[in-house]
């Protein structure tokens, strides 16, 4: 899949959005800069939109490393590994913890390990263009075989 422009990534994440429900993950992979904290901006922001709340500054968390979102009974936490350099760090988070009422948004996941079982991996590269991302969606367990690219 490729997206030609910020308001491409918009709907992608608008219609991600649609889909992902509480207790869902999502692992975002990419170079630094290539979009995924501005794939998180919109997909939170069309949530706080669809639920009539004032959209939110998402920030990177690189530095906080976490940053929660509250939408009604839902939370979102989004996550930044960039900065942890072994599975004992990212352990200490939590971020697995059994909240049903919570989504997850991961980026740099490589060092999780055992990842979960249902999650949704985003893998966003850069384009020969300078506005344009090429895209690679696969699903594991529960989203298995889900047709992402018809959403």
């Amino acid at each position: 899949m490729q997206l030609n422009s910020l308001e491409d990534t918009k709907k992608f994440s608008k219609n991600i959005s649609k889909i992902v429900k509480p207790g869902d993950i999502i692992f975002l992979y990419g170079e630094i800069g290539v979009g995924k904290t501005t794939f998180v901006r919109f997909f939170v922001n069309n949530l706080e939109k669809k639920n009539g709340i004032e959209n939110s500054d998402i920030l990177s968390p690189t530095f906080n490393i976490v940053y929660d979102y509250k939408i009604k009974e839902i939370n979102i936490y989004h996550y930044d590994l960039y900065r942890l350099k072994n599975y004992k760090d990212i352990s200490q988070l939590g971020i697995f913890e059994t909240e049903n009422n919570s989504i997850k948004i991961v980026e740099w996941p490589e060092l999780i390990k055992p990842k979960p079982k249902d999650r949704i991996d985003i893998l966003l590269k850069y384009s020969k263009l300078t506005d344009s991302r090429k895209i690679e969606i696969i699903g594991f367990g529960k989203w298995k075989g889900y047709k992402f690219y018809e959403i």
